[in-house]
């Protein structure tokens, strides 16, 4: 019996990966799918790729999907290109994918996320939008003439109020041309002085709306002044006119409704107003009649007199009150001139002149008696020095009984300054002695 040759697992799965990497249809795949099992890692992606009948595993290096302009999402389908390989560890063969783009509704939504981004960051959104008015009489329909569009919104309105007017304008709503068609239709709508414009189509695909969804549109939208409902698609459908528009409405019939009211109920609104009025009206016209009732009944109407009685005595008091204060002033008044009347005497030449003849006796007077005071004054200290002098005199003293000697008319203060046989002469009070000395003692 011939011996068989048993492979490895690992051996088996090299093979296989050689004879994948080697097959020149399997180094170069262009794939479509629809990705699942898809969640963000931070370096390599893992997914898979699917269709209704078959599923293949996906890998995405983080060099190539680096490279990727959108954001993977999950159920999006998207065009691939690669190579298959079979990872070696659980034996499954996986696609490489190196470049990777949204494929059909994938890139219009790719398309559509990046232009609502944009949008959005102008302020396209966010700004403040326009009132919608409340009784419009014209209003302006960008729709398509032959779709239920228009046949809702008539209805509705003719239903809610007929008095409203509605111009129709044929705008192509799908196709290459409707965006141009509907951004032409909004400039002529809103030079035409229409109170709201309605813009609008039934539903469908994204690739029926995708007009809706042009970047022309919007910025017309946006720029048009007249206030602008927006209702495209179906309630689930979003498109980015709806965003841009003063007010986005579900359904074409919900267009017409937010657009208009209904006016049975505003003429019963007004009528119940209207009454409300009377009723006021009568409630204060009642309130007046008894306020007047009551004016009518009080003294002033029935007893004038009374109203101006007490005016009168106020007069009388106030007459009182003024002559006493005219008395007051004549008083000050005449005080006043008397006493300017008498400064102006004051200030005549004779008065003056008599007043400085008083001044000068005065004066004069004064200076005597200073005079006088001065003189006694100095006389008792002249008398009082002579006094004083004459106590100190050498002669007061000696008429005492002293005496002073000279020789040869100096003074002898001493016995030192004598000699024997020295003339002397005594002075008295009364008269002088010649003598000689004859001897002379000294004290000790």
């Amino acid at each position: 019996m011939t011996e068989q040759q048993y492979l490895t697992v690992s051996a088996l799965t090299k093979y296989i990966k050689r004879k994948f990497e080697a097959d020149p249809y399997l180094g170069r795949v262009y794939l479509t799918g629809e990705i699942s099992n898809f969640r963000k890692r931070p370096m390599h992606q893992y997914f898979s790729l699917k269709d209704d009948h078959a599923k293949i595993s996906a890998v995405m290096f983080k060099s190539a999907f680096d490279k990727v302009k959108f954001e993977p999402t999950e159920g999006m389908k998207v065009l691939v290109v690669g190579y298959v390989s079979v990872y070696e560890a659980t034996g499954a063969y996986q696609i490489n994918i190196e470049r990777m783009e949204p494929d059909g509704i994938g890139a219009l939504y790719q398309a559509f996320e990046q232009l609502k981004e944009k949008l959005a960051k102008e302020g396209l959104f966010t700004a403040p939008k326009k009132a919608i008015p409340r009784f419009p009489k014209r209003i302006a329909v960008l729709t398509s003439p032959s779709g239920a569009v228009i046949r809702d919104i008539i209805t509705t309105v003719r239903r809610r109020y007929p008095i409203a007017q509605i111009i129709l304008y044929p705008t192509v709503v799908q196709g290459d041309q409707a965006a141009r068609n509907i951004v032409e239709n909004l400039k002529r709508a809103d030079q035409q002085n229409f109170d709201t414009i309605i813009i609008g189509r039934g539903g469908g695909s994204i690739e029926d709306l995708w007009p809706f969804n042009e970047e022309v549109v919007a910025r017309q939208i946006f720029a048009t002044n007249t206030p602008i409902i927006s209702s495209v698609g179906h309630e689930t459908d979003t498109t980015i006119a709806d965003y841009v528009a003063d007010m986005r409405a579900p359904t074409p019939t919900a267009a017409a409704e937010l657009a208009v009211p209904v006016l049975t109920e505003e003429v019963l609104k007004i009528n119940q107003q209207q009454m409300r009025l009377v009723q006021a009206f009568q409630a204060q016209l009642q309130k007046k009649t008894h306020q007047l009732d009551r004016l009518l009944q009080s003294y002033i109407f029935t007893q004038p007199q009374r109203l101006y009685e007490a005016k009168v005595l106020q007069l009388d008091h106030l007459q009182q009150q003024l002559n006493i204060q005219l008395q007051s002033m004549l008083r000050e008044k005449e005080k006043a001139y008397q006493f300017i009347a008498q400064r102006l005497n004051q200030q005549t030449p004779i008065y003056r002149l008599q007043a400085e003849g008083q001044k000068l006796d005065y004066l004069y007077e004064r200076l005597n008696q200073a005079t006088n005071r001065i003189y006694q004054q100095k006389l008792q200290t002249f008398q009082h020095l002579v006094a004083s002098l004459d106590l100190l005199s050498p002669l007061k003293i000696m008429q005492r009984g002293y005496s002073y000697t000279t020789s040869e008319e100096k003074v002898v203060k001493s016995v030192k300054q004598l000699a024997v046989n020295q003339l002397l002469t005594i002075h008295y009070a009364d008269g002088k002695v010649q003598s000689k000395v004859e001897k002379i003692q000294e004290d000790k």
